[in-house]
């Protein structure tokens, strides 16, 4: 005879933490119970009543003080508010993906939308799924949904939001849906089939098809179990559901067979392990022997603390992340051994899908789960690199985390990076704060492991950056050419700018065509200016660098624009003894003389006239030659009256 186990068989990574859930209840020294059944086993329900957690069958049996645990089929809305008024607290095992399920079609019904479910209308998942809306549509399968989609009449466009149950056989949910895609026009589908359901199924599927018989092991009231059963009676004609080791139909089974093996996900690993033990001792001779120690070994070696292992990301939800560890253990990884980065969520590290590298940090020998941490793993990782990245003088980006005394913290690939203020590229003096949860680029340049600490500096990359981005500048540069630059600092004569690890000079008289008293009027520091190479000296490492658009040149702007005779709204912006200067268009000046700027004498031009003022002046004269214009207010202005004579 030969045995072959299917692959996915026992505990599911709910019915497994549900179990652990207990566990820790019972062990916490609280008033624990549980409501009900947590899952549909009763040896393992024995176990846990023996473990000190006492059953209830309603949630008025709580009292004051009350711990009690949640099975993880899910209650209902109304059990919650139960428990509350009896002033006993909840431990919710109830599995993440039917919770989910559970917020689907309170959301939807919220919303407006019908929710419809596909499922054993007695199972106690769904009947605790249906205590979170206020109208559960519940159809057994594709007849009743055939039934009653006919009932509609003309409401086919009524807002529809299927559901499933999570161990329902997918064939069922398929039939469903396609009748219910036919017969209604504004319908949404979730698929909440549980993954580790399907896979269970179609693999109890395959191995059915081709071996004489099959073994399947569970309670006979897990529907998981049912489901298993019924799945393999489709493929196979020898099918045989059994409890427990005790239950081995002997009498039936022949030597020579092939025998498949499969159990529910509320049956324990150790109830599988007996089974298997009991059939290699009793039954397994010659040839076969050898398998079936395999076998038995697959089962009974159990996972260590510490141990490192990979495995395979499955599922994924907001507290855990469940890993096949490819042994019969189940693995997950709480959400708080996943990432020393809080800012990041589960779905944000790791994918469904991916192989990732674990320790093992807490094994249930007796159940088959175990307790992963990624973190561990990436931790050793991140020191290995941290260290080579030291030797090797490699640039690491991280994200500052926190200003720290003296300094600031920076998080790379989760480790922890102590920044000097000195090293951090900030001017002397400047809020460490701003850089806060901004990406840096910066060098380790101490790692301390015995003290676990890490130093790094910011400055050394800025610094080396900018010495290759000015060599490139020095290679490159050439008058006329244009860069995009950033105003470093100014004085009175001019900016500093910054092109690229190089700082320009641009003199105040290069700046604009206006006439200005100071670089503030028209730049700031920090501003981005487009500037063009005037000159430059590679020995003296000086640029001379201008702003103004010498294409466009403002005496032609004038000429193009004005002509003796016209107005023009002009800008004092300098007052002499003799006269004012008075901008015209930007980059001409046009002089008022004293005796054009009222229509009486002044003594001097700031009796009428202030710098700044804007006024309207007509053109007398322009000489194109030394690029002269000459401007009169005077003209503008209505002649005073002589003064009338008196009558004698």
């Amino acid at each position: 005879m030969e045995v072959i186990p299917a692959k996915s068989a026992g505990f599911c990574f709910g019915v497994a933490r549900a179990v652990r859930m207990a566990e820790e209840l019972a062990s916490s020294g609280r008033k624990a119970k549980m409501l009900g059944h947590i899952i549909h086993n009763d040896h393992e329900i024995a176990r846990l009543s023996n473990l000190g957690l006492a059953a209830i069958s309603s949630p008025e049996e709580a009292g004051e003080g009350d711990c009690v645990l949640l099975r993880a089929h899910g209650e209902g809305r109304a059990v919650h508010e139960i428990l509350a008024a009896q002033g006993a607290s909840v431990v919710d095992a109830t599995c993440p993906k039917v919770a989910w399920v559970q917020r689907i079609v309170r959301d939807v019904e919220q919303e407006g939308r019908q929710p419809v479910m596909i499922g054993d209308p007695m199972h106690s998942e769904v009947r605790g799924v249906g205590g979170w809306c206020e109208n559960l549509q519940v159809f057994s399968g594709p007849e009743e949904v055939l039934s009653w989609t006919r009932g509609l009449g003309n409401a086919t466009d009524l807002p529809l939001t299927v559901v499933s149950q999570t161990t329902l056989r997918r064939e069922i949910w398929e039939s469903s849906l396609k009748i219910l895609k036919k017969q209604c026009t504004n319908l949404k589908i979730f698929d909440t089939i549980c993954d580790a359901t399907h896979t269970r199924q179609s693999e109890a599927a395959l191995l059915a098809a081709r071996v004489d018989a099959m073994v399947v092991v569970g309670d006979p009231k897990s529907a998981n179990t049912k489901h298993l059963t019924e799945i393999c009676r489709l493929h196979c004609s020898r099918v045989f559901q059994i409890e427990n080791a005790d239950e081995l139909p002997w009498e039936r089974l022949s030597d020579g067979w092939v025998v498949g093996l499969t159990a529910g996900a509320s049956t324990p690993a150790s109830i599988i392990k007996e089974v298997i033990k009991t059939m290699s001792e009793e039954k397994i001779q010659g040839e076969g022997m050898e398998n079936f120690e395999e076998l038995v070994e697959q089962y009974t070696n159990t996972l260590n603390t510490g141990d490192k292992v990979t495995g395979v990301v499955t599922a994924i939800t907001p507290t855990e992340v469940h890993v096949d560890l490819g042994c019969k253990q189940a693995g997950y990884i709480p959400v708080d051994q996943l990432t020393d980065d809080p800012s990041l969520k589960p779905e944000d590290v790791v994918k469904v899908g991916d192989t990732v590298e674990l320790f093992v940090i807490r094994v249930n020998d007796v159940e088959g789960y175990a307790t992963l941490s990624k973190k561990k793993v990436d931790a050793v990782k991140v020191w290995d690199n941290i260290e080579e990245a030291c030797s090797s003088k490699e640039v690491m980006e991280g994200i500052v985390t926190e200003e720290n005394k003296g300094g600031i913290v920076v998080s790379v690939k989760g480790q922890r990076v102590f920044v000097p203020a000195s090293q951090s590229g900030l001017p002397r003096g400047a809020e460490m704060g701003e850089l806060v949860k901004k990406k840096v680029q910066l060098r380790i340049t101490e790692v301390n492991k015995a003290r676990r600490r890490v130093v790094g500096s910011i400055k050394v990359v800025q610094q080396e950056a900018r010495q290759a981005a000015a060599a490139e500048v020095w290679a490159n540069i050439e008058a006329g050419k244009h860069y995009t630059g950033t105003v470093k600092s100014m004085t009175s004569y001019g900016v500093f700018v910054d092109i690229g690890g190089v700082d320009g000079m641009v003199h105040i008289t290069d700046l604009s065509w206006s006439r200005i008293k100071h670089p503030s009027e028209i730049v700031a520091v920090g501003d981005s200016l487009e500037v063009y190479v005037i000159s430059y000296d590679p020995e003296k490492k000086k640029i001379s660098l201008g702003v103004k658009d010498r294409s466009t040149n403002p005496w032609q702007v004038f000429m193009d624009t004005y002509k003796v005779g016209d107005v023009a709204s002009v800008r004092i912006v300098k007052l002499m003894t003799f006269g004012a200067f008075a901008e015209v268009v930007p980059g001409v000046d046009g002089l008022v003389h004293i005796s054009q700027i009222a229509d009486r004498r002044i003594e001097k031009p700031e009796d009428v006239l202030s710098e700044g003022q804007t006024v309207d002046a007509k053109i007398t004269a322009v000489d194109e030659e030394k690029k002269k214009i000459s401007l009169s207010i005077r003209a503008l202005l209505a002649p005073t009256p002589a003064p009338a004579e008196e009558e004698e």
